[in-house]
């Protein structure tokens, strides 16, 4: 079974950032009311993730992290969805939840700067989001964002 589509709360920006980076339907809200969160959620079918205990009563579908800390939300999570992947998949955009999609070297846009040379000799994968045009590449901060996933799946402290 596949992992749930999800709603995240303002408290939990960094985790909906992490559930995206494996390829998970992470809705990230800021600044709206508790009945707004509500109503999304359940017009979207989403599970709403949330620190708000009274948030969370109020949720059929709310999920209450009760934590802080990064990597047990994360843990707290894959314990509940067991199914939700644990590697690192370029299919959602980290910044806007946004599709991505593999482009040809030769389409990446001319204000792209800074690109490596495997991703400009055509070596290594290139991405972009559909909806906010942010690019993406298997690199060092990729490098870092697997580590330290595989460190919270050993169960190694945060």
């Amino acid at each position: 079974m596949p992992p749930p589509r999800w709603l995240a709360d303002e408290m939990l920006g960094r985790l909906a950032r992490y559930l995206r980076f494996v390829g998970c339907d992470t809705v990230y809200v800021r600044g709206a009311s508790d009945d707004e969160l509500l109503d999304r959620a359940a017009r979207e079918q989403r599970v709403l993730l949330t620190r708000d205990r009274q948030l969370s009563r109020r949720g059929p579908s709310a999920f209450l992290l009760e934590t802080p800390v990064l990597a047990e939300q994360w843990r707290a999570v894959r314990a509940a969805w067991p199914s939700i992947p644990t590697e690192v998949a370029f299919l959602r955009c980290t910044l806007c939840n946004g599709r991505l999609r593999e482009l040809a070297v030769g389409d990446a846009p001319s204000t792209a700067v800074g690109l490596p040379p495997p991703v400009r000799s055509g070596s290594a994968a290139l991405f972009a989001c559909g909806d906010c045009g942010h690019l993406y590449w298997d690199g060092s901060h990729t490098a870092k964002v697997r580590e330290r996933i595989a460190a919270w799946e050993r169960g190694d402290r945060p």
